[in-house]
């Protein structure tokens, strides 16, 4: 099927709440979370740079941790707010290290800063790209690999049709529901996605809320 793309909050709300009741008819051991949950609350946002840092600054991390870490760089700035890539170019290495990032966090919060300030990365323009292209191109960025790429594409591009099938969140969440024996492989989890489509993001998220239940 094709990649559904939406333009703005109003269409991207009414095609979520389409995506819940197609899920819902295809799928009924979903049906039942999705009735336990509720609406899905997935928005896309456009804080692009600042989404890819924070998920840079939190790998390895506990959300606790990866937040002061995070307010510990809006402090850097004046007015407190998330330094923009242009900021991080020009910051001197010791004070991000200070911030509580390793060395290497810092190496590839300054490739992901630079590469976004002189455009060689246009995250501005990313949206007009597909979801296999816009990996492609976030992969190429020091520390940024395929699942936080499919973050990016859920959680900031609010792409509807992405299986981030090598998460264990998801794959935990489909041994359980489909009551696998063990944690499903890549083509075990496209397969049983299959039905999803063309809204496997939120399929997922409802994934990731079955572990909660």
């Amino acid at each position: 099927m094709a990649e559904v793309h939406v333009r703005n909050t109003e269409q991207f709300t009414e095609e979520v709440r389409r995506a819940e009741k197609h899920i819902a008819r295809r799928d009924p051991l979903l049906r039942a979370i999705i009735k336990k949950t509720g609406p899905c609350s997935i928005r896309p946002h456009h804080r692009h740079f600042e989404i890819l840092a924070r998920s840079i600054i939190s790998q390895q991390l506990s959300t606790r941790v990866a937040d002061v870490i995070g307010d510990r760089l809006k402090a850097l700035n004046t007015p407190a707010r998330f330094p923009t890539a242009l900021t991080i170019t020009v910051t001197d290495s010791k004070l991000l290290r200070a911030a509580g990032l390793s060395n290497q966090k810092v190496s590839y919060i300054k490739d992901l800063a630079e590469r976004t300030a002189t455009g060689a990365i246009k995250l501005g323009t990313l949206k007009k790209l597909t979801d296999e292209q816009i990996i492609e191109q976030l992969v190429s960025i020091k520390g940024i690999g395929v699942w936080t790429a499919q973050m990016f594409l859920i959680f900031s591009l609010g792409r509807l049709d992405v299986l981030p099938h090598g998460d264990y969140g998801v794959r935990s969440a489909i041994q359980r529901l489909y009551k696998l024996a063990e944690l499903p492989d890549r083509e075990t989890c496209h397969r049983i996605a299959e039905p999803w489509r063309p809204y496997a993001s939120i399929a997922s998220w409802y994934c990731w809320r079955s572990l909660e239940l």
